[in-house]
């Protein structure tokens, strides 16, 4: 077989002379070949005149996140949770605000309702939250209706409602429940804990009880606490983290 190179001179691929005219074909042929090289060589992601295969690394929050709607309108919570999951989370978190039904009961149970209705009210994904401060003395009061008793009495009534007992301690706690969608009658229940003891209130007072619960351990309340202090250790990081895990393993 002939080469560009030889074709270009008028030698067959037998070394034979070539006519003018089978002479300027050959020229036509090199010309066109020599010009899809230089493309090649000109190509993005090309070396040498080879084509690379350039393989892209997606992030993981971009190709495979799960998108759900936590349902609050509170946008310190909503602050706090998406620190808490943290930059390149496999879990997207948006919010919406819903005037769901406040059950009575357990808090587990409480917590499943809501995610329950919000499905609904949604018509997808939907993650509720339902937040308890526990006092120890008092069987586990106010519990789940602290905001309500927070609203009607301040942080000193919280102090107030434990001045007749010497025990002082108490638990936050956090009980996040997911829904997968509005068909689903059994949603997912994450409880996360952090215990320690109610103080006079210390810190600023813009974040619902946090100046009156000082975790074990420590000698600052939740509200004196810098933010990644207190998302390492919170209630509501220890369920978050529960729920990570179950996503994860989807």
């Amino acid at each position: 077989m002939s080469t560009p190179c030889a074709r270009a001179r008028g030698i067959d691929g037998r070394g034979r002379a070539r006519s003018g005219r089978e002479r300027g074909r050959a020229r036509v042929e090199t010309r066109a070949v020599d010009a899809r090289a230089r493309e090649r060589e000109r190509a993005p992601g090309s070396i040498g005149g080879k084509r690379l295969r350039l393989r892209s690394r997606s992030i993981a929050t971009a190709a495979t996140a799960m998108r759900v709607t936590f349902v609050t309108g509170n946008a310190k919570k909503l602050e706090e949770v998406r620190a808490i999951l943290g930059a390149g989370s496999t879990i997207e978190v948006t919010s919406a605000s819903l005037d769901l039904v406040e059950t009575q009961g357990e808090p587990e149970d409480v917590a499943r309702a809501k995610a329950r209705d919000a499905a609904r009210a949604l018509g997808g994904p939907a993650l509720v939250e339902d937040t308890s401060l526990c006092f120890n003395a008092l069987g586990g009061l106010p519990g789940v209706y602290v905001k309500w008793y927070l609203e009607k009495t301040g942080h000193e009534g919280l102090n107030n409602a434990l001045h007749a007992y010497e025990d002082k301690s108490a638990y936050a706690q956090c009980v996040f429940a997911y829904a997968t969608g509005p068909d689903d009658a059994e949603p997912k229940v994450f409880v996360g804990r952090t215990h320690g003891r109610i103080v006079p209130a210390r810190g600023p007072r813009d974040f619902g009880w946090d100046p009156v619960f000082e975790p074990d351990g420590y000698d600052e309340t939740y509200a004196e606490m810098d933010k990644a202090t207190k998302n390492a250790i919170s209630h509501r990081f220890r369920a978050l983290e529960k729920f990570r895990a179950y996503v994860n393993e989807l």
